[in-house]
């Protein structure tokens, strides 16, 4: 029997609130299951730093919700049938909140994953690949690799170029390689949660520098330079993820150069540029010696992959890095590589990609046209938009309100680097499992907008 491990969810606004949402969570996550038993209200309070009437309040909401029943004396235990209840609460949902990139019928890929599997396994030269890999990847799929970036005019030495578990894995990799515990990184204002998470796991001290329409403020930058010594600078030029920017190529042409007058590295986050048909050189072509180019698949394709490809600024860089991955993740999975490496050479990744940028394009009109007469950010090409809130919103109450109509988003908060964000919210078109239920979530999005004063009661 597990013992539930109290803690609180802090964007449920009011204490017991988070207490309920967090047991939620962990229900849904299989942490505890029907049938255990919940520590006492005194304990969860002790354990919390909260008011026991605090604790006795959640209790109460809980059982209302149907999450957990038992009586004084007895205990309070999670309900027989309370995941089948959280399952399909979970499914009515409309999740805009995943960055997924959407998985439209013509990409193929119910039909094409089984298939480049199987075909895979029954070929013995194949399957003597499907082994322990060097950390750096496997020779053949490092090549084929090279390849996809020559495909998509990103110029890069064999020597060079690794693979990675995923893109995370990678910027984790390279964060704890290249920036001691204590050393300032760069950044925008609004900017990836992957790589807070990864700044607060080192010890890392994260900079907002100031962005406007075209990114990253080349005076802001110089100013953050000449304050104090900079290690790097992460960037997401292409369909900046959450404000949809695409730095053009004069801005990266200065921003590469006050990067090398001041020594800096470049963390270039790129998982976007292979659906754009125009993509702006990347700054690993504008500043190779000084740039970590991350190029992960699974924005283009789908997460299911967890392949990411790597760019280091020389071969002793590389080396480096191999090595940190071999003490994180080891290898990235040899079947997907293996997989990936094979669509690369008979063209499958770009019909996979090309499939989803069009697919993108008919979801970005559709949320333009429910839009209309609001301020957002958007690109054709990606499948995310940065919504900017009315004056009467705040950004945390927008996106409550949101969920209590049963639709998902992210508020700024979670991108913002900044003590002060903007009210704004970031909201993914891709995961929407078709036009219909992304037309009902963006109606119900557009509803709220409209509303002149927000709810005095949101549910959450």
């Amino acid at each position: 029997m597990a013992i539930w491990q109290p803690h609180l969810q802090t964007e449920a606004g009011k204490k017991y609130l988070g207490i309920v949402r967090a047991l939620e969570t962990d229900i849904y996550a299989g942490r505890i299951k029907p049938g255990d038993r919940l520590p006492s209200q005194r304990a969860i309070a002790e354990a919390l730093q909260v008011d026991l009437t605090t604790v006795t309040r959640a209790f109460n909401e809980a059982k209302c919700r149907g999450l957990v029943e038992g009586n004084k004396g007895s205990g309070t235990y999670i309900r027989d049938s309370v995941q089948q209840q959280l399952s399909a609460d979970k499914h009515s949902m409309l999740d805009l909140s995943m960055n997924n990139p959407p998985q439209p019928a013509s990409a193929q890929l119910q039909q094409r994953l089984p298939d480049g599997i199987a075909g895979l396994i029954a070929d013995e030269r194949r399957m003597l690949q499907l082994q322990y890999q060097d950390s750096a990847g496997n020779p053949a799929d490092r090549e084929a690799a090279l390849h996809w970036f020559r495909q998509h005019k990103i110029e890069a030495d064999a020597e060079r170029v690794l693979i990675a578990a995923g893109a995370q894995s990678a910027l984790y990799a390279i964060c704890k390689n290249l920036i001691p515990a204590g050393a300032t990184l760069l950044t925008p204002e609004y900017s990836y949660p992957g790589l807070k998470a990864v700044a607060e796991q080192l010890g890392i001290r994260l900079q907002a520098v100031i962005c406007d329409a075209e990114g990253i403020v080349p005076e802001a930058l110089e100013t953050a330079c000449q304050a104090r010594q900079v290690k790097a600078l992460y960037l997401i030029p292409a369909l900046d993820n959450p404000t949809t920017i695409t730095m053009p190529l004069q801005r990266r042409q200065v921003l590469a150069e006050i990067a090398r007058r001041y020594q800096m590295f470049i963390i270039e986050d790129d998982p976007y540029s292979a659906l754009q048909k125009n993509p702006a050189p990347a700054f690993s072509t504008l500043l190779p010696k000084q740039t970590w180019h991350i190029a992960t698949l699974s924005k283009c394709a789908t997460p299911a992959l967890r392949v990411a490809f790597v760019i280091t600024p020389d071969k002793q860089a590389a080396i480096q890095l191999a090595a940190v991955l071999r003490a994180t993740n080891l290898m990235a999975p040899p079947l997907m590589c293996a997989l990936v490496t094979r669509w690369i050479y008979d063209g499958t990744l770009d019909e996979i990609a090309t499939a989803i940028r069009i697919e993108n394009n008919q979801r970005q009109q559709l949320a333009a046209e429910l839009l209309a007469g609001y301020k957002f950010a958007a690109d054709i090409d990606g499948h995310h938009l940065w919504l900017n809130l009315p004056a009467h919103w705040q950004a945390d109450n927008y996106a409550k309100a949101a969920y209590s109509q049963g639709v998902t988003i992210v508020p700024a908060r979670q991108f913002a680097i900044t003590q002060t964000p903007i009210d704004a919210v970031r909201v993914s078109l891709g995961i929407a499992t078709d036009s219909d239920a992304l037309k009902q979530a963006m109606t119900i999005l557009a509803g709220l907008l409209s509303q002149t004063e927000q709810p005095q009661r949101v549910v959450v």
